[in-house]
């Protein structure tokens, strides 16, 4: 999916929720959302996804360890 593509999605999802709807028409595709938790979620995973796609690299994820040595 492309940036372009995403961000598309990404405001339909906006515009949807802000009118209270939870069903939303995209590519021809009708989604309907049980809940308002599940759009928000949907509406992060995409928000997520756009910040990765425009920041052009992965992010790194550093995990440390520590021991007395005993």
């Amino acid at each position: 999916m492309t940036l372009e593509q995403m961000t598309v999605r990404r405001d339909a999802l906006l515009e949807a929720r802000w009118r209270g709807v939870r069903t939303v028409d995209i590519d021809g595709r009708r989604i309907t959302y049980a809940t308002d938790a599940e759009m928000a979620a949907a509406i992060a995973d995409l928000e997520r996804r756009i910040a990765d796609t425009s920041a052009g690299a992965r992010r790194r994820i550093v995990r440390t360890a520590a021991s007395k040595g005993l």
